[in-house]
């Protein structure tokens, strides 16, 4: 009975420290994780330039190990510390742990596969992960609500600039012809999807006056078609500060600073002093 309660009461400890940033202990080790994962993300980079990987290799890859076998435990950590080892494992940030992880194993094993450890730059995906656990927390919650109370709006922009591109690039496709560099109705889109983004790359250019006239007017259309997102989320980050101001107002908290991730699911964004999970009602 006591081993049991020692057991569960050890996971307990090493599931706050990992998944939270409540604690002292669990914030240096978010600060630990986020340097590792910048120094890992530079290590990759520095490998890539010969000069330096001729002359530091050895000490490189020895240090990439050392990173790597961290990042193997803390996996591991994850995984026993949770009611649910699945629920991580499937997870979109599982998935990025252990692809990000196991390049450097693969290529011990297996020659040839030293390809694999560019992958090892997707370590870069799990600093959202920390960052939402520190002083950050208002921001990026503000962030993701306004992004995911515009998406319907910006969906519908897209699907319109695409039905826009694929008209202008026909149109532009019949007027130019082939020796300009418009050979077909794809490549047509592909330079008015350049030509509308205000990239140019110059690959091709029309030549003729109709062609020019109607380049103009993309280049034109260009520039209120870049604003239009802009202006979209910027009017649900206007909502949210009012909502946010009227909460202040009532006495109520807008954005929650709650970090604990519930060890049965792992969900998380509970409410600021929650004792049970929203989602499982399991103990938190």
């Amino acid at each position: 009975m006591n081993t049991k309660r020692t057991n569960t009461n050890w996971k307990n400890k090493i599931h706050e420290i990992i998944y939270e940033a409540d604690t002292p202990m669990g914030k240096w080790f978010d600060i630990v994780l986020f340097v590792l994962i910048i120094i890992s993300v530079i290590l990759v980079m520095l490998e890539s330039v010969k000069e330096i990987d001729a002359k530091y290799h050895d000490a490189l890859y020895a240090f990439e190990w050392v990173v790597t076998i961290f990042f193997s435990i803390e996996y591991v950590l994850r995984i026993i510390s949770i009611k649910k080892p699945f629920k991580y494992i499937f997870s979109f940030y599982g998935i990025i742990d252990f692809v990000s992880t196991i390049p450097l194993y693969i290529s011990y094993f297996f020659a040839g596969s030293q390809i694999f450890l560019a992958v090892r730059a997707l370590r870069l995906l799990r600093v959202f992960r920390i960052l939402k656990l520190v002083k950050f927390i208002g921001e990026a919650s503000e962030l993701t609500r306004a992004l995911k109370a515009s998406r319907a709006k910006i969906a519908v922009f897209i699907y319109v600039v695409i039905i826009l591109s694929i008209i202008m690039g026909t149109l532009m496709y019949y007027i130019e012809s082939d020796d300009t560099g418009f050979t077909s109705i794809p490549r047509s889109i592909y330079w008015t999807i350049v030509t509308l983004t205000t990239v140019g790359y110059g690959d091709i250019a029309p030549q003729t006056h109709w062609g020019q006239f109607i380049a103009t007017l993309i280049m034109i259309l260009g520039y209120g078609i870049i604003a239009v997102p802009t202006g979209i989320v910027t009017t649900e980050f206007a909502k949210n500060n009012k909502q946010k101001g009227n909460a202040a107002d009532n006495g109520t908290n807008f954005v929650h600073m709650n970090t604990q991730c519930c060890p049965s699911c792992s969900a998380e964004g509970h409410r600021d002093n929650a004792k049970h999970c929203y989602n499982c009602g399991g103990t938190l």
